[in-house]
């Protein structure tokens, strides 16, 4: 049996205990006549055995799952001779890997040492062991609380109170989970982040005018000391957004006002749903749009004119992000601005205001809070783009004004700093980190600038 097959089976049992609450619910009250006698509705006396017979048995199936590759491989270890546990950490790293690959079946050649082969066999043998004793405790465990559960259904059990505590202990957990996990994001980034600033000064990251993060990773390779500075990779990546926002704010925002105070319900219904397939679309299939139609669009024009306009620029890759994010705006502005109260526009109408005035005077006004948080989320969108950049815009980090230049992105650097086989003592891979942290920082920045915007000129409107 899968894991995930045990899984399905605790799910079931939950399912099954649903039924039998609900059953036991319908007995105590003596039927559809006495259920006046019961303190909750039978169906929160069958949702209070479905908890008690799946949370438990799902908590101890996930933290069974958690720690038990750690606790079988510290097994294992243990059982191999000192000379091979006295190992450096990189080569019984190494050594595991291929432990775990033969009880996987990802290695089938018999070329092996019969006692990385005998471990092999232990560590499946203790692994089949635990599976077995998980699958026991697991459904031991639901049954158990099946039985005590159903023994406490009365007609004084207060089983909604009880199952709307079980839920808001839920929420209060998943919203500690995606807390956590962000805190735990930042902190990692940080750590790695202080690390880097160990070696490059802080000062020559933020203002230094040259980006080339290569470094000599051994004593007797010649190579550069490399060269952080990240005004390049900034200026470029706000460069692009600039342009790509340039595209979209006008046209989706000006879409919006358009389908939702002028356009009429058929039109609509048939213009929305086209213009949010644009949302859709893979972003390597704009990344070719953008490098084989667009980029060569723009040198050929230059060529017409005797201008030097690169094959990879800015331009290609902002114009084509802009088409990219317009449904981001125009979708979210569309359901703001139809959220805007009717009667709003009525009185405007009735006091003698046009269409247009009353769109521009009341009904942005009072979706400004939303039409801002919908430039906010495709400003995020554009910074944070990887696809489109590398194929149009190109990974060379040039600090110019011009928007027919290659230029690149922070998230084109982070993504090629951090690809194939790095180490992660070498300055050029914790740039990377870096860069993450004050991409972060940025968009923190944006976000509570947002958030000023919004409340200075948030107008409530009952």
């Amino acid at each position: 049996m899968h894991p995930l097959h045990l899984l399905i089976l605790l799910l079931l049992l939950s399912s099954v205990g649903y039924y039998i609450g609900r059953k036991k619910a319908f007995a105590v009250a003596g039927g559809t006549k006495g259920l006046h006698r019961l303190h909750s509705r039978p169906v929160y006396y069958g949702s209070l055995t479905a908890m008690w017979c799946g949370i438990p048995s799902v908590v101890v199936y996930t933290a069974w799952l958690a720690f038990e590759p750690s606790i079988i491989t510290g097994l294992v270890l243990n059982g191999l001779p000192e000379a091979i546990r006295s190992l450096p950490d990189g080569r019984l790293n190494l050594l595991l890997n291929d432990i775990r690959n033969l009880v996987d079946g990802n290695i089938v050649s018999a070329a092996f040492d019969p006692l990385i082969r005998q471990a092999a066999d232990r560590y499946s043998h203790l692994k089949q062991i635990s599976f077995t004793s998980l699958a026991i405790a697991s459904i031991s465990l639901s049954l158990l609380a099946l039985i005590f559960i159903r023994s406490r259904i009365k007609p004084r059990l207060r089983a909604r109170n009880q199952v709307e505590r079980i839920v808001r202990y839920l929420l209060v957990a998943c919203s500690m989970i995606a807390i956590l996990t962000t805190i735990g994001i930042v902190l990692s980034v940080l750590y790695e982040a202080i690390r880097f600033f160990q070696t490059v000064p802080v000062t020559d990251f933020l203002f230094g005018l040259k980006w080339s993060p290569q470094m000599a990773i051994r004593a007797d390779q010649v190579g550069s000391s490399g060269a952080f500075g990240a005004i390049p990779v900034l200026a470029g990546t706000v460069m692009i957004s600039l342009i790509s926002m340039a595209v979209a704010a006008p046209i989706g925002l000006m879409s919006a006002i358009y389908l939702s105070e002028y356009a009429n319900r058929r039109l609509r219904d048939m213009v929305k749903p086209v213009m949010e397939i644009l949302a859709g679309i893979p972003t390597v299939v704009y990344g070719f749009f953008a490098a084989l139609t667009v980029a060569p669009f723009f040198r050929d024009t230059g060529d017409l004119f005797g201008l030097a306009i690169s094959s990879e620029s800015a331009m290609a890759a902002g114009l084509v992000m802009g088409v990219m994010i317009i449904p981001f705006v125009s979708s979210l502005s569309d359901d703001v601005i139809n959220a805007v109260p009717q009667s709003l526009r009525d009185g405007a109408l009735a006091l003698g205001a046009t269409r247009s005035e009353t769109v521009r005077q009341v009904v942005i006004p009072a979706a400004f809070p939303g039409i801002v948080g919908s430039l906010l989320l495709a400003v995020s969108r554009a910074i944070g783009e990887t696809m489109i950049v590398v194929m149009a815009a190109g990974l060379s980090a040039n600090l110019t004004a011009n928007p027919f230049q290659a230029v690149t992105t922070v998230t084109v650097q982070i993504v090629t700093l951090l690809v194939g086989d790095q180490e992660f003592d070498s300055p050029k891979t914790l740039a990377a980190f870096a860069l993450g942290l004050l991409l972060f920082l940025i968009t923190l920045a944006l976000n509570v600038l947002a958030l000023v915007v919004v409340r200075k000129y948030r107008e409530q409107y009952e």
